[in-house]
C-alpha cells in the first residue's frame, strides 16, 4: 500500500506541475485581459451574432466570460442580465459545450488530441446546439428567475491590483487542481494495484466498444465523465501514457469528453438559474455519443479503404 501512495503521488506532483504550467499563465494573462478594452471589444464584435442563436446582443457576456474563463464566470455574467427562461437555458447548452475552452482545450491537447480538432467540436456544437434550440422551442419568453444573487466583486484599482490579482488566481487555480489531482492519482494508483482498474474496464467494455474503442480507453473516459477536463485530465493522460490507448481511441475518447464532460458538476450548476438541468443533460449525452459514433464510423472506413488500397486482407 506505502509503494502504491508513493507511486501515486509522485504522479500526482508531476501532473499537477505538468498542467500547473499552462493554467498558471493563461488564468493570469484572461484576469488581465478582463481590465482592458480587449473582453469587451469582443463583446461588441460578436453581438450581432447573437440574434441568429435567439439571443439578445448582451448575451454575449456570459457566454465571452464562460468561454474564457469558466462556468462560474459564466453564470456570474447570467446573474447580471434580464434574461429569458429560453435565453439562459441556450446559454447554459453553449457554455456546457465551450466553456473555460483555452484551459481544458490545452489538456486534451496535450493528451495527444490536435487542437483544431478540439477548438471545431467545442465551438461547433456549442453554435450548432443553439441554433438549433432557437428553431424548435417556441416557448420560455418569460422572464428567469434566478435562485440566488451574484456575489459582490471585489474593486480593483490599477495595474499592480489586476496583476495581483492575476496571481492570486493563477495560483488559487493551481492549488484547486493539486487538491484535487494528488488524492486522485493517489487512488487511481490503488486501484490500479489492486486490479481493479481492469474490473472496471471490463465493466466499461460494451460502452467503449459501442463508441469505437477500445476497453483500455474506459479510464479516459470515467475520469473525464466525472472530474472533467481540467481536473481529470491527470488520470486520463496517465491512461494515455501507461495504457497504451491508440492515438484513435484517445481522439475519439476525447471528441466525447470535450462534448460531455463533468456531467454531475457542470449540470448542477445551472440548477439556481431557473432552468431544467434534465434535458440539458440528455442533450450533452446524445450529442457526445452521436457524434462519437459518427467519426468512429468514418474512421474506420478510412482506415478500411486504406488497407484495400494496399492489398492487404482486414
Amino acid at each position: 500500500m506505502a509503494s502504491s501512495i508513493k507511486a501515486g503521488l509522485m504522479a500526482g506532483l508531476k501532473t499537477t506541475w505538468s498542467l500547473g504550467k499552462i493554467i498558471f499563465p493563461i488564468t493570469l494573462i484572461v484576469v488581465i485581459l478582463q481590465y482592458t478594452p480587449f473582453l469587451p471589444w469582443i463583446i461588441q464584435f460578436v453581438s450581432p451574432v447573437m440574434g441568429w442563436l435567439g439571443l439578445s446582443g448582451n448575451a454575449a457576456i456570459p457566454i465571452v466570460l464562460g468561454i474564457f474563463l469558466n462556468l462560474y464566470a459564466g453564470i456570474a455574467g447570467v446573474l447580471s442580465l434580464t434574461l429569458t427562461v429560453k435565453e439562459v437555458f441556450i446559454i447554459a447548452v453553449m457554455l456546457s459545450f465551450a466553456h473555460n475552452l483555452w484551459i481544458e482545450s490545452s489538456v486534451a491537447v496535450k493528451a495527444g488530441v490536435k487542437s483544431w480538432v478540439v477548438l471545431f467540436v467545442r465551438l461547433g456544437l456549442a453554435l450548432l446546439s443553439a441554433f438549433i434550440i432557437q428553431l424548435v422551442w417556441h416557448g420560455g419568453n418569460e422572464q428567469a428567475q434566478y435562485g440566488f444573487s451574484a456575489a459582490a466583486e471585489v474593486g480593483v484599482h490599477g495595474f499592480w491590483d489586476i496583476l495581483l490579482l492575476g496571481f492570486e488566481k493563477a495560483i488559487m487555480g493551481i492549488w484547486k487542481l493539486a487538491l484535487i489531482v494528488m488524492p486522485l492519482m493517489i487512488g487511481i494508483q490503488i486501484l490500479k494495484d489492486l486490479k481493479w482498474i481492469d474490473v472496471f474496464s471490463r465493466w466499461m467494455a460494451p460502452f467503449t466498444k459501442m463508441l469505437g474503442m477500445r476497453e483500455n480507453t474506459s479510464t479516459t473516459l470515467a475520469a473525464g465523465l466525472l472530474f472533467g477536463l481540467a481536473y481529470g485530465a491527470g488520470v486520463m493522460i496517465q491512461a494515455v501514457e501507461e495504457d497504451g490507448v491508440s492515438q484513435k481511441d484517445v481522439t475519439l475518447a476525447f471528441i466525447f469528453l470535450v462534448a460531455c464532460h463533468a456531467v454531475v458538476e457542470d449540470t448542477i450548476i445551472f440548477a439556481p438559474l431557473g432552468i431544467n438541468v434534465l434535458p440539458l443533460l440528455l442533450i450533452r449525452l446524445s450529442t457526445a455519443t452521436v457524434l462519437t459514433l459518427i467519426v468512429g464510423f468514418f474512421w474506420k472506413r478510412k482506415k478500411s479503404k486504406v488497407i484495400e488500397g494496399s492489398g492487404l486482407k482486414l
